[in-house]
């Protein structure tokens, strides 16, 4: 099949790695999330050889992730697999999650859905990476993104520019420290969040009280 196209990945993907690299260089396994056309699958796995790099879409983008891993043909790309954040997650853990341009076009009980998923999977001292555009105290961040805001709310009003606070939330709920937040090309944001080790023991003890 032609391969999917989307020009936005290949105009991030540059920036996205400078912080990846900073992050996941002692990584085995990551899991992307929302892997869409596959691009930045190949590429981050071919600049990061050490590490595992699982993609993972709904199953309509499957045909198209396959494409670009075959055509790559690298050893650390396993096919990717089926992961709706609404449908059971895989019953495996990674040290590390990623996501990029996904939070957005998500209505907000899948965004809640996601980081209960991310939660599941992800393990003590692991990393969760998201790169987006995101709203900061409750407003936006430039005149571009209040009119992509516009375009996806007649595209489907469920989804949207999320609040970083109320994102951070989330995270912080299921043990994620905020390490680092970008500012990326095109206003866009790449966030690191953490696992707290400390998170997991209090969830040990008081799961065996």
């Amino acid at each position: 099949m032609t391969k999917p196209f989307a020009p936005s990945c290949e105009r991030n993907q540059g920036p996205i790695l400078e912080v990846l690299l900073r992050h996941l260089g002692g990584t085995r396994r990551v899991l992307e999330i929302g892997s869409g056309t596959g691009q930045h699958a190949m590429h981050f796995a071919a600049a990061m050889p050490w590490l595992v790099w699982q993609s993972s879409d709904r199953a309509d983008n499957l045909p198209g992730i396959a494409a670009w891993l075959d055509d790559a043909a690298l050893p650390n790309t396993p096919p990717a697999i089926e992961l709706d954040v609404d449908a059971p997650w895989p019953d495996t853990t990674f040290d590390a999650v990623f996501t990029a341009n996904s939070l957005h076009i998500m209505g907000w009980p899948q965004v809640e859905a996601f980081f209960a998923g991310v939660g599941a999977v992800l393990e003590v001292g692991g990393l969760l990476v998201v790169y987006g555009p995101f709203n900061y105290n409750g407003d936006f961040t430039s005149d571009s993104n209040r009119a992509f805001e516009q375009w996806l709310k007649d595209r489907d009003p469920a989804s949207g520019i999320r609040d970083f606070e109320a994102i951070d939330t989330l995270a912080r709920g299921i043990g994620l420290v905020l390490i680092e937040d970008n500012a990326m090309p095109a206003n866009n944001r790449c966030l690191a969040w953490q696992r707290s080790v400390r998170h997991a023991h209090d969830l040990e003890l008081s799961e065996g009280s």
